[in-house]
């Protein structure tokens, strides 16, 4: 019944508590940035949603526009503290996870949920196993057990795994857990960059 409905009804209202926060939120990060780069405030990306439908997600920008997107040899996105291409406010945001509150958006048009397998560029759907594409039965997250766990250190195959083993076993119970296990990698700030050998896989941003 939770994965049917509750789930949901839950994001909806929460997304609706928290809209006019996201509002103020956007007005202050754009002041900031235009103190900073004078860029784009947002971010836009295809993304991988539910049953493998494609999206377009959203995040705070915190790179500086035209740089190109670099991956760890695994296919993840390349973290790191001394990254020259983030600007000064985009590492606040990628240290504190702000970046990723655009994504209330998507919550409320039915693309993503507040806890899920956070999703993979389209691409990354050649890379799955039988078993990986279970994570596509449910709606991606903003965050979820993955990044509950690991945050950002986590290998593809580990962050695979764990989106498989959300998939199979949502419940509140689970996601309260994931919830609250995301706000103390926050508040602690572990795990925020993985560093690894790198290549140049294209300009997005």
């Amino acid at each position: 019944m939770y994965k049917l409905f509750g789930k949901r009804i839950c994001d909806v209202l929460l997304s609706c508590l928290l809209f006019p926060f996201f509002i103020i939120l956007c007005l202050v990060i754009k002041i900031a940035i235009l103190f900073d780069d004078r860029g784009p405030l947002f971010y836009k990306a295809n993304r991988l949603g539910k049953n493998g439908k494609t999206f377009l997600m959203y995040k705070f920008r915190s790179m500086k526009t035209d740089s190109p997107d670099l991956r760890n040899k695994d296919g993840t996105t390349f973290n790191s503290k001394d990254d020259p291409r983030m600007t000064k406010v985009g590492k606040i945001l990628r240290k504190t996870s702000l970046d990723e509150i655009p994504q209330i958006v998507n919550i409320i048009k039915g693309e993503m949920s507040f806890i899920g397998p956070r999703p993979d560029m389209p691409d990354a759907i050649k890379l799955y196993s039988a078993s990986d594409r279970k994570k596509l039965g449910v709606a991606p997250g903003i965050t979820g057990y993955s990044q509950a766990k690991f945050r950002n250190s986590s290998t593809l195959q580990q962050r695979f795994d764990g989106d498989v083993f959300y998939a199979e076993n949502i419940s509140f119970i689970l996601d309260v857990k994931i919830f609250f296990l995301t706000i103390r990698n926050v508040l602690v700030q572990e795990n925020v960059y993985r560093k690894e050998g790198i290549y140049d896989e294209d300009s997005d941003r």
